[in-house]
């Protein structure tokens, strides 16, 4: 009996320390139960934490990236309120400068003496400098504004060849320098107005660098679908080192012994504005020199799929430099009180009869005043309160019953004005007007006209 009360306790405790283990290690279940409850109820409050400065960067982010968008339109409105500005004051500017030419020009013939003489040339000087700098402001802010929309069509490269010639010639000629132009009936893909300041430039830089020799332009086939024009120098190249620099705005190379620093020796910014321009139009400028030999600028265009379709200008006819224009009857329109007595001043010393107005209505009473008919009209384009030169040669050739020659003056360049003018037959001059260009087409009018 007693052996059996001895297991029963032996049983009960193994059964205690069965339950003890037990309990124990349901006891250590629940803290480590608890223990990761607590590590997910920190990590929770870290994701959440995280979270807000994730989204508060992000708000951060999303302000900055709103105030950005605010200042870069700001900057692109400045920007556009710079480029109206130079443009208007172009104008405004261009029209004393016109009368200062002008009214130089009479003030240069009256000259006596050399030293005379030399002053004027230097005030002359001094003004082609003016307004130079202005024409390149303008172009190159136009450029970086982004607001330059250029007008791609078709272009007879022989077309646009012969009025550089015009424009050309006569210097070259005065610097005892050769200027050829040479192409076939080819016409590219490009915006007239700004391929024509290209090549001004470019023909312009050569001919500034050049003593001897000349300059050649020329056109060729170039790999069948495009047209390459290329400005071939024969003066004193550029070294290596400077291949790249003399893109860059207010670089200057060394002139040619004896040519001095003057207001005709530029400010280094042709060849930028050459490099802007070929960029926008999406051409391509290549450029090879070689110290000693001379410099080849060449630019790529597309060709044109149908040249044949193009109607070809014919080439005018040489101007004379000086001819008398004696006696020629001239009707001279300008809203601009100084360029209007200076126009009259510079005409009548010519020998030209002359007749002024304002305004289209000012030129019809002109008209009516007694049996004195105009041989020709010289007219601004633009005038008071929306008058326009135009407007003026249209009125007066009704008002007549004839197509009077005429020439209209104007300071925009713009492609559209120049199509308007071409279209009524005119002959189109930019401000300020040049003395010596206005007198050669005046004489070739005259020899036409008799």
């Amino acid at each position: 009996m007693m052996w059996e009360e001895v297991e029963d306790i032996e049983r009960l405790r193994k059964i205690n320390r069965a339950l003890m283990a037990r309990v124990e290690s349901t006891m250590d279940q629940q803290g480590n139960a608890f223990s990761l409850f607590q590590t997910a109820i920190n990590l929770e409050g870290q994701v959440r934490r995280r979270t807000d400065e994730l989204s508060n960067a992000l708000r951060r982010v999303e302000r900055a990236n709103t105030e950005l968008a605010a200042a870069k339109e700001l900057a692109e409105l400045a920007n556009l309120a710079k480029t109206r500005f130079l443009a208007a004051a172009s104008h405004d500017v261009l029209q004393p400068l016109n009368a200062a030419l002008l009214s130089l020009s009479v003030l240069t013939d009256l000259q006596q003496t050399e030293t005379g003489r030399t002053l004027a040339l230097q005030i002359e000087r001094s003004l082609d400098g003016m307004n130079e700098l202005l024409k390149t402001l303008i172009d190159i802010s136009k450029l970086d504004a982004g607001v330059v929309d250029p007008k791609i069509e078709p272009i007879a490269i022989c077309d646009m060849f012969d009025r550089l010639s015009s424009d050309f010639l006569p210097i070259a000629e005065e610097r005892g320098l050769q200027l050829r132009f040479r192409c076939k009936r080819q016409a590219v893909l490009s915006d007239r107005t700004m391929l024509r300041r290209i090549l001004q430039n470019l023909v312009s830089n050569a001919l500034k660098y050049t003593t001897d020799g000349g300059v050649v332009v020329r056109a060729r086939d170039y790999h069948g679908d495009r047209i390459s024009i290329d400005i071939v120098d024969t003066g004193p190249g550029i070294p290596a080192e400077q291949h790249e620099s003399i893109f860059d705005e207010f670089h200057r190379g060394a002139l040619p012994r004896g040519h001095d620093r003057d207001s005709g020796s530029g400010l280094g910014l042709g060849l930028s504005i050459v490099r802007r321009t070929v960029n926008t139009l999406g051409h391509k400028l290549e450029m090879r020199s070689m110290v000693g030999r001379g410099t080849r600028f060449r630019i790529l265009l597309p060709a044109a799929l149908n040249p044949a379709n193009l109607t070809y200008e014919e080439a005018r006819p040489a101007r004379p430099l000086i001819s008398s224009i004696s006696g020629l009857r001239v009707l001279f329109i300008e809203n601009d009180a100084a360029g209007l007595e200076a126009g009259e001043k510079l005409l009548s010393s010519w020998g030209c009869d002359v007749r002024v107005s304002s305004s289209t209505v000012d030129a019809i009473a002109r008209l009516d005043e007694g049996d004195w008919l105009p041989d020709v009209i010289v007219a601004d384009l633009h005038l008071d309160n929306g008058d326009l030169g135009t407007i003026a040669v249209k009125r007066a050739r009704a008002h007549l019953g004839s197509e009077v020659p005429a020439i209209i003056f104007t300071a925009d360049p713009s492609d559209k004005v120049e199509q308007e003018v071409r279209a009524m037959n005119l002959d189109l001059m930019y401000k300020p007007l040049r003395p010596a260009r206005l007198r050669a087409l005046l004489s070739h009018m005259y020899q036409r006209e008799g």
